[in-house]
């Protein structure tokens, strides 16, 4: 027989289990109760959140590097544009958010990290009629950001054409929960011993890899950025595009993958990897099978854009 307990045994047995990457997790906070919680075995989310069982939410992942948080202000808009693409109204203002991240950020009390920003429809039923919610949730998590070492970026990296094909358009412009096909893509990846997937629309074209956006440089040494039909517009690779806009022309086109391996670089954009060169692609060397230039300058770019009192940054 299975044991019925309080709530406070449940409690106390919850504080009393160890969890997986419970050593990575610093603070978070829950709009229900209002409060910031550093007790990770506390990091829980109602199994009855839409969010959770049907997908139904948004999120946001950005970092803080030197007590400076990296483009928070371009990550709320683009997490207030998915919440009006599933008509999702957060349970406070976004100024409020804005605040709430930062004081989130400042608990966590380390100079580096990670923040994930979560917005669910909210608990109330296990159906698909979101009337059953009569609240949205709110979830912000700060773990520790584990950075890259030098080599990283030194020797580059290695991709490969993912069997999953990308989001259909509307789906992929809405950083929603759902992240299924990208975790499939990734399982790939490492099942067949490659750093990260690429994803194809259905007429052959580029999408995006698994959490980062792609582009390449061709032998003109002009910067191709596919056109986003089947793609998250990374913020990441917009600020990278803007500081860079005056050294590199840059295109937005489709991209076939033919393209790819003609390349002089290939170059991968995101939070946790900043810019980083393709130096291998199904196997078969992108041009020298070296970083380039335009990853390297990308790379310093954004790096220096971290560390500098800019407009790109919120310090706390």
């Amino acid at each position: 027989m299975i044991k019925i307990v309080d709530a406070s045994e449940y409690v106390e047995k919850l504080l009393s289990l160890h969890r997986p990457g419970e050593e990575n997790y610093l603070a978070f906070y829950d709009h229900r109760l209002g409060v910031i919680c550093k007790e990770p075995r506390l990091l829980l989310i109602p199994l009855d959140d839409h969010l959770v069982h049907r997908g139904d939410g948004v999120f946001e992942t950005l970092k803080f590097v030197s007590r400076k948080i990296y483009l928070l202000d371009e990550h709320l808009e683009r997490m207030s544009k998915s919440c009006k693409a599933i008509k999702l109204y957060p349970p406070c203002s976004w100024k409020k958010i804005k605040e709430l991240v930062i004081e989130v950020a400042r608990a966590a009390e380390t100079d580096n990290g990670i923040i994930s920003i979560f917005i669910g429809r909210g608990p109330g039923g296990f159906t698909t009629d979101f009337r059953e919610c009569p609240y949205p949730g709110l979830y912000i998590v700060v773990r520790k950001l584990h950075a890259k070492p030098p080599y990283f970026w030194e020797k580059g990296v290695t991709a490969f054409k993912a069997k999953t094909p990308a989001k259909q358009g509307y789906m992929a412009r809405i950083k929603s929960v759902n992240y299924l096909p990208n975790v499939l893509m990734k399982m790939e990846a490492i099942e067949k011993g490659y750093d990260f997937p690429f994803c194809f629309d259905e007429h052959g074209f580029l999408a995006e890899g698994s959490t980062e956006n792609v582009v390449i440089v061709d032998q003109n040494g002009t910067l191709i950025v596919p056109e986003m039909n089947n793609a998250l517009l990374g913020t990441t690779l917009m600020r990278g595009l803007d500081l860079i806009k005056n050294e590199v022309e840059i295109v937005f086109r489709g991209i076939k993958e033919d393209e790819i391996y003609q390349a002089r670089e290939v170059i991968l954009l995101g939070t946790t990897i900043d810019a980083v060169s393709v130096v291998r692609y199904n196997d078969k060397p992108i041009h020298d099978v070296r970083p380039g230039p335009v990853s390297k300058k990308l790379k310093e770019l954004l790096q220096k854009d971290q560390l500098e009192n800019s407009k790109s940054g919120v310090e706390f």
